[in-house]
């Protein structure tokens, strides 16, 4: 099933953080939180495991912005996203070492919000894969593949599926469509294009048109598996490839 990509925001001023919170629910993301202090989030990054961090470096309290960072990554790879009314040469050497994934100035609008998410997003499967981003990550289609996880565009929205609750994918001419238990995602990118960034040791591609999920398999037959139901074509030669791969499991 898809989930809603989740975002913790930290900012002291409150009236602040409720409408950075409307901004990011009318986006289609799941908040967290609305938390004003550092130390508050470092205890609910453990227990919430957010996916990305809206954080102010100006906090007020104990430590700033930079330094709950700082702790954050510790124990933890979060990408965050600074905001901040204070673009100084100095602040921006205090945060580089913290390697953010983006600085927003305050006031921003909604678009720099939404644009900084999906560039972040972006850069996640560019460092686990060795990709390149996109030029206009916010115009594109494209999935950005993890390790365990797609970030697709589903109804104008961002959501999150895990790679283990993918059934197959087929191709559909110049598109893909997505497959899980609940639901159907179509995705304007060739299936050969998906291909090349999945992890070889989930899915297997059977047929010119198919790429299937190898843990989902149910049975195979001379011409066909069976996944949830649903007969996929094989090959020619497919099946006994299949068959090996689901002998390693």
């Amino acid at each position: 099933m898809d989930t809603l990509i989740k975002i913790l925001v930290v900012e002291d001023e409150m009236i602040i953080g409720a409408k950075i919170s409307m901004q990011l629910t009318s986006l289609g993301y799941e908040v967290t939180g609305i938390l004003p202090r550092g130390e508050e989030a470092i205890l609910h990054v453990q227990q919430n495991k957010p996916d990305i961090i809206l954080l102010d470096i100006n906090l007020k309290g104990k430590i700033d912005g930079i330094e709950t960072a700082r702790q954050i990554q510790l124990q933890n790879n979060i990408p965050v996203i600074y905001l901040t009314a204070n673009s100084d040469e100095a602040t921006f050497n205090r945060a580089k070492p913290t390697k953010p994934a983006a600085f927003i100035s305050k006031p921003f609008k909604q678009l720099d919000l939404q644009r900084a998410i999906e560039l972040t997003i972006s850069r996640m499967a560019e460092q686990e894969n060795g990709s390149q981003p996109p030029e206009n990550p916010g115009d594109t289609e494209q999935p950005f593949i993890l390790s365990d996880r797609i970030f697709v565009r589903h109804k104008e929205k961002m959501v999150k599926i895990m790679l283990s609750d993918i059934l197959y994918m087929e191709a559909d001419r110049n598109y893909s469509r997505i497959f899980t238990t609940t639901k159907e995602y179509v995705l304007s990118i060739t299936l050969k294009t998906i291909e090349e960034r999945l992890p070889v040791k989930l899915f297997q591609r059977i047929h010119r048109s198919y790429i299937i999920n190898i843990m989902h398999v149910d049975e195979v037959a001379e011409s066909h598996a069976i996944i949830a139901q649903k007969p996929i074509p094989l090959g020619i030669g497919m099946k006994e490839q299949l068959m090996q791969r689901l002998q390693t499991l």
